[in-house]
């Protein structure tokens, strides 16, 4: 048998390391498709003349451009056979990822256990990706539901990572010779700076944008990720493919910024859930809040912790639980990132 049917619960096992396959040159290219499928509009990744007088020599590739790559390189071992992508922890953008980089991935198993029905169970990973000087460009743990091969055979002893609730930050990695002293507020599209924004603020980000099932596979493939449930309408018993979490990720990070506009980047990502799955037809908004505030050793360069939850359009405005404690049924997604601003 030559094609792969990829992993099932039963196939990993605790400290299994695994090199995932196909390295990924990135350019400009792909920063033209990424704000061309979703509304990305921060200046620093935009502009080069912008990214100089932030003490770059360039513009960097969009943070979640690194993410995706690194992400989708995992799938094939990973979520191929997935039935969802549960959540994540401890990710940390390492490096920023310039046009010409090429990327690869890897990742070691840190955490299983088996769900009682015994059909599948829940793999966590921790996954690195790597430039072409073999440098970490970004690390991150999530935690994948796959199926089983087979429901009869001996579930695995269980091991659940101990994993932070949330990065310091002193756990940040600010990229060497950011320096925002000489920020221009005009262009980047708003005068809103650290000092504006206070713990515990909520914002609403006005904008929504309807979920395309062609857009979300042109994005998803872009990413060379393969998982069946995003292509597939039959192999779900309801005949809709779900649409990838990292896409609404996106979309929700690029309407962010009608209100965080000077959220420039993306270096720390304390936790996410998808909490309810996203179909074509849904209307995607967002609202972030502000959990926490931190100085950084950089000139002018502060770090903001910030909530961002995406929602279906209906939902009540700030929704995120119900009484009950589980998320709201048209809440999609709860992202808890930190981000560097101007001070």
């Amino acid at each position: 048998m030559k094609t792969n049917p990829g992993h099932f619960f039963e196939d990993y096992s605790i400290g299994q390391r695994i090199d995932h396959a196909v390295p990924r040159t990135v350019t400009t290219g792909e920063r033209a498709l990424y704000h061309a499928l979703y509304p990305a509009r921060h200046a620093l990744f935009s502009s080069d003349e912008f990214a100089e007088r932030c003490g770059f020599d360039q513009s960097p590739l969009d943070e979640l451009i690194a993410f995706h790559v690194v992400f989708g390189k995992s799938v094939p071992d990973i979520s191929l056979n997935a039935v969802a992508n549960l959540g994540y922890a401890e990710g940390r953008w390492l490096k920023p990822v310039w046009p010409g980089d090429t990327l690869r991935a890897v990742s070691e198993v840190i955490g299983l256990k088996q769900n009682s029905n015994g059909r599948s169970g829940v793999v966590y990973v921790r996954t690195t990706g790597f430039n072409q000087w073999d440098e970490p460009v970004l690390d991150y743990v999530r935690w994948v539901m796959v199926r089983k091969r087979d429901p009869e055979a001996p579930a695995p002893e269980t091991v659940i990572p101990d994993l932070k609730g949330a990065l310091d930050a002193a756990d940040l990695v600010v990229p060497e010779g950011l320096d925002f002293l000489q920020y221009d507020f005009g262009l980047a599209g708003e005068a809103h700076r650290f000092g504006d924004y206070g713990i515990g603020e909520k914002i609403d980000h006005v904008d929504g944008v309807t979920i395309e099932d062609a857009e979300h596979m042109m994005a998803t493939r872009l990413w060379q990720n393969t998982a069946k449930v995003h292509f597939d309408a039959t192999h779900r018993e309801d005949g809709r493919r779900l649409i990838y979490g990292g896409h609404v990720i996106s979309l929700a990070r690029a309407l962010s910024f009608n209100g965080l506009a000077n959220a420039q980047m993306i270096v720390g990502l304390n936790g996410g859930a998808h909490a309810n799955p996203c179909f074509a037809g849904d209307t995607v908004r967002a609202w972030s809040e502000v959990l926490d505030k931190a100085e950084t050793p950089a000139p002018g360069v502060g770090a903001v912790r910030l909530r961002l939850v995406a929602y279906r359009h209906g939902a009540p405005e700030f929704a995120l639980r119900t009484e009950e404690g589980k998320y709201h049924p048209d809440v999609l997604l709860d992202l808890d990132y930190w981000a560097l601003m101007p001070v």
